[in-house]
């Protein structure tokens, strides 16, 4: 058992990245496939610094995103979730997009919600409590402001990917850098995310790492996707190939063959698992979103579909304005370098 461990990274989430205060609701989600004692451990700590901890666990979804709506009691929990001051999402099949979330994102301004969907003891104790974080979110402030003055991305990987786009200045450039304590949609730390212009990505895309949903593994060939004006266009591969685009098929929604996001992975602690969320974050991996886009990612209206689906880019190569940033998972830039906390 790792319990001083996980109580120390417990602690850390709620003193440390989400600043909770004595008097805070904290809305902790979890589902039958939950971590019972990490939920137990979190909400403890909540409790200590004089929060209220309220602990809501349902029966496991069948899908996740708006895929989850016919599975949850979407009216009671966008209750609890109006009067929240944080929200910790713990559920193995994830809210994130739901109705319940899109409501309470939209009319709670006060809300401070993280995404830790399918999360494990260890995995917080690695990704959180061992993680050192003032000279990670020095790195990552620096490296987001390139992005923000950026107009065009260039991605590359060993595995086969090699896809450009536009960047639209009017979108969310998100710093996930262990920062919770203002109002609005948090991640994991060790994220950057970055929403591109729609309708310009073209090129290559290979999953080598975790793919979720459906799979929640690395496939056992890597994923292939031929993009033309950011909508998938064919899949190549091994068997999870086939079963992916059957997968996307299965929602009759155009929506679920368009690209909706890249993100950086940068958090030391992060390693191959096949849980996404711990996955995209491991250090240098872009990770590629399809589906479904938030308006406050990509206002006013974001990009709609049925749900959303993550793969995993290893070792990744990356240009901006022409300028090479990062090489096969390592930062060349000078002045970033001189940050990192990775050497």
């Amino acid at each position: 058992m790792l319990k001083f461990e996980l109580q120390r990274a417990a602690d850390k989430l709620i003193n440390e990245i989400f600043a909770v205060k004595k008097g805070e609701t904290v809305v902790i989600t979890a589902d039958t496939m939950s971590d019972e004692g990490l939920v137990d451990a979190v909400a403890a700590s909540v409790y200590s610094v004089g929060g209220y901890p309220m602990v809501i666990t349902i029966a496991t979804p069948g899908g996740v995103g708006k895929a989850a709506d016919p599975d949850i009691p979407v009216e009671a929990l966008t209750g609890a979730l109006l009067g929240a001051d944080v929200w910790v999402e713990f559920n193995h099949q994830w809210m994130l997009y739901s109705t319940p979330f899109e409501i309470a994102m939209e009319k709670n301004p006060k809300l401070r919600y993280m995404c830790l969907v399918d999360f494990s003891q260890e995995l917080l104790i690695r990704t959180v409590g061992n993680v050192e974080t003032p000279q990670l979110q020095i790195f990552m402030e620096a490296f987001t402001q390139k992005h923000i003055d950026a107009k065009e991305m260039h991605v590359t990987t060993p595995a086969g990917t090699d896809v450009s786009f536009e960047l639209d200045p009017g979108h969310l450039v998100c710093n996930d850098c262990g920062n919770a304590t203002v109002p609005g949609m948090h991640m994991l730390t060790g994220q950057i995310n970055v929403v591109p212009r729609f309708g310009t990505i073209n090129g290559k895309i290979v999953f080598d790492g975790t793919i979720t949903p459906p799979f929640g593994k690395v496939p056992s060939q890597p994923v292939v996707l031929t993009v033309e004006n950011s909508k998938i266009v064919k899949f190549e591969g091994g068997p999870e190939a086939a079963e992916y685009e059957k997968y996307l098929k299965s929602f009759d929604d155009e929506g679920m063959f368009k690209m909706a996001h890249i993100a950086y992975g940068f958090n030391p602690g992060a390693k191959l698992t096949g849980n996404v969320v711990e996955d995209e974050r491991v250090w240098g991996c872009t990770e590629w979103g399809i589906g479904y886009v938030s308006p406050i990612d990509a206002p006013p209206a974001g990009q709609d579909a049925k749900s959303h689906t993550d793969g995993i880019c290893l070792n990744s190569t990356v240009w901006l304005d022409g300028k090479l940033i990062m090489k096969e998972g390592i930062v060349v830039d000078e002045e970033l370098a001189a940050l990192s906390p990775v050497k």
